[in-house]
């Protein structure tokens, strides 16, 4: 009797165990969105992005792809590699939406790096805008759930074999970190541009993967102050987070920022395809 006892006390204990891991995740993701749907409704954070500048391009070696999710059917612009690859780049878009300077980063991303797959997803459900309000409000309703769901289908339309890293901008950064958060074992690598982090040391132990952070000292929002906090959630974890901080405003290397900072851009981007080709190149399933 008393041992049948015993059992049952670690049982419930395990059990609870899970949910609070469970409970501890999303409750993680939901904070992060809840720090994002703020900035939504800042007017400074509004207006210091500026309309995309017209662009024309056209696809050359990418094409957009459809697959299953929980949902809706989720959809991405996926960038094949020349030879058959388990090797993946998941891009985030920025608050904008998937549109056409996602697709050209996507395709140069690809040429760049050689033999992996690049899947710039969209989590906006084929909603776009070059009108700032408008981004902010599709930003701002871009649901935890709903990313998750997409990522997840994502990750079924890769592959369970994949090796994936993942990268993003503003928005995308933010959710480039959630999803190797949430993807675990199956991610190698990181990249966040200047998105909102995830500093709990405890929610960051999940990372299997380290991170590169491209960061700006003169953003107002993802301030040096949000980075630090950053920097010491992942020592707390223990785990390994490159910062390469730059002398700009937020968004200096967005692909669509009018005020795109070349030098700036070309550097951080230069830092960036060296570190994934090492990551992926020395990766272990």
């Amino acid at each position: 009797m008393k041992s049948g006892i015993i059992f049952l006390l670690l049982a419930l204990q395990a059990v609870s165990g899970i949910y609070a891991q469970k409970s501890v995740s999303c409750c993680a993701v939901a904070s992060v969105h809840g720090e994002v749907a703020m900035l939504s409704k800042d007017s400074g954070f509004v207006a210091s992005h500026l309309p995309p500048a017209p662009l024309a391009f056209t696809a050359g070696t990418g094409e957009m792809v459809r697959f299953a999710t929980k949902g809706a059917e989720g959809q991405a612009f996926l960038v094949r590699s020349p030879e058959p690859s388990e090797k993946y780049i998941f891009v985030f878009h920025e608050w904008w939406g998937l549109n056409d300077y996602i697709r050209r980063e996507a395709e140069a991303l690809q040429e760049a790096l050689g033999n992996v797959n690049v899947l710039a997803i969209d989590l906006y459900d084929r909603q776009a805008t070059n009108n700032s309000d408008s981004a902010a409000k599709l930003m701002g309703a871009a649901k935890p759930e709903r990313c998750t769901e997409i990522i997840d289908g994502a990750l079924a339309y890769a592959g369970g074999d994949a090796q994936i890293a993942t990268l993003g901008w503003c928005f995308g950064g933010g959710w480039s970190l959630q999803a190797a958060l949430h993807l675990e074992k199956h991610v190698k690598a990181c990249v966040i541009y200047y998105g909102m982090p995830e500093t709990d040391a405890t929610v960051l132990k999940k990372l299997n993967c380290d991170v590169l952070g491209i960061f700006a000292t003169q953003d107002k929002w993802i301030s040096p102050e949000v980075v630090a906090k950053f920097e010491a959630g992942m020592k707390e974890a223990g785990k390994k987070l490159t910062v390469k901080n730059y002398d700009a405003g937020h968004a200096f290397a967005n692909p669509s920022n009018p005020k795109y900072n070349a030098e700036y851009g070309k550097d951080a981007m230069k830092h960036v395809v060296a570190f994934l080709s090492e990551k992926l190149r020395t990766a272990k399933k």
